[in-house]
């Protein structure tokens, strides 16, 4: 049997990085140089994380041929607000100001993932949906909570695998990961579609 490719992840987020571990797969992560800006052509978050994910493992892709290249971008949403993308804060100030717009209100999450390997010809660009609404929170607990978990890059300000979930009255998806980042149940099948054996 032939031997299986090298994965590579083309991210530097470590929130990716601990989740693609999960497979127990051997992989290496090379950060992609893109311009993550959205342009005129993204009508709509769909389009923002899809085109992102196929840019940054095609980046990786083209220097690396034969191994099998993860790409993986995410855009969040408020319902109310379809065109208005929400990005990480970077700061305390910004991250204060997001979680207070987010009181009361239902923040949907697009993560899509492009699967590529040249050499063989693969390229599938997945991706998945989960929504979270925020309940009604005080001025304190917000404040409180960017102390503690300090989410200055994730979008949406919190940190769901932290004390995050604490925000939330509802969640709603399929795969909790895909909120985190990176959809495993999506991912897992297409790597065994490419022989990896998970588990």
């Amino acid at each position: 049997m032939n031997a299986l490719p090298q994965i590579i992840l083309a991210s530097s987020s470590s929130t990716r990085q601990a989740l693609l571990a999960r497979l127990h797969l051997p992989f290496i992560c090379i950060s992609p140089e893109i311009d993550e800006s959205p342009q005129t052509t993204d009508t709509s978050a769909n389009a923002l994380a899809i085109r992102l994910a196929q840019e940054k493992a095609n980046c990786i892709a083209i220097q690396h041929p034969d191994a099998v290249v993860i790409g993986s971008d995410q855009v969040a949403y408020f319902s109310d607000q379809p065109h208005v993308f929400i990005g990480k804060p970077y700061t305390e100030e910004q991250a204060i100001e997001q979680l207070h717009i987010s009181r009361k209100r239902t923040l949907h999450f697009v993560t899509a993932f492009t699967v590529q390997c040249q050499s063989l010809g693969v390229c599938q660009t997945i991706n998945d949906q989960f929504s979270v609404t925020f309940r009604d929170l005080t001025d304190d607990e917000i404040t409180r909570y960017v102390t503690i978990d300090q989410p200055l890059h994730c979008a949406g300000s919190f940190k769901c695998e932290g004390l995050g979930i604490s925000l939330f009255e509802q969640m709603q998806g399929d795969d909790f990961t895909t909120l985190m980042g990176l959809p495993l149940i999506k991912l897992s099948h297409q790597l065994r579609m490419l022989h990896f054996q998970i588990p």
